[in-house]
């Protein structure tokens, strides 16, 4: 279910990147927890990937903790759940764009259902990118 370039040699771009990094998480997601978000939504900006889940279907388990008064405690499983995954997330990230990623940041809300993976990589992925300025007065 992880989307790979038909030519290893060229670089996805555009609305094709985007859809295979959804798909690429999304299918991560299902394979590790036996199931996963209702939606899923990848934006890049400049060097920045935000990829948002949405509805990723609480298991039995966290419904429970949940109905209990403890929400908090799903939200840290989840957060140790991103932590160990990092290395998948990060490499999936790393082939579909062709760059590097510096820094991965996951966070997780209850109600509503909302995950977000957020990859900084050390330079915008092919075709997307933003104006910097870093001197102003100049």
């Amino acid at each position: 279910m992880h989307a790979q370039p038909a030519d290893s040699n060229a670089p996805l771009k555009g609305g094709i990147l985007l859809a295979a990094i959804s798909t690429s998480i999304v299918g991560i997601v299902r394979e590790y927890y036996g199931r996963g978000p209702m939606k899923a939504k990848t934006y890049v900006m400049d060097d920045i990937i935000t990829v948002v889940l949405r509805g990723s279907g609480f298991t039995p388990l966290e419904r429970t903790i949940m109905d209990s008064g403890e929400p908090n405690r799903v939200i840290t499983m989840r957060h140790e759940f991103q932590r160990i995954m990092t290395k998948r997330y990060v490499c999936t990230i790393e082939q579909l764009t062709s760059r590097r990623v510096l820094a991965f940041l996951g966070q997780t809300h209850v109600d509503p259902d909302i995950t977000m993976e957020i990859f900084v990589m050390d330079r915008p992925p092919e075709g997307f990118g933003a104006a910097e300025t870093t001197d102003p007065g100049n």
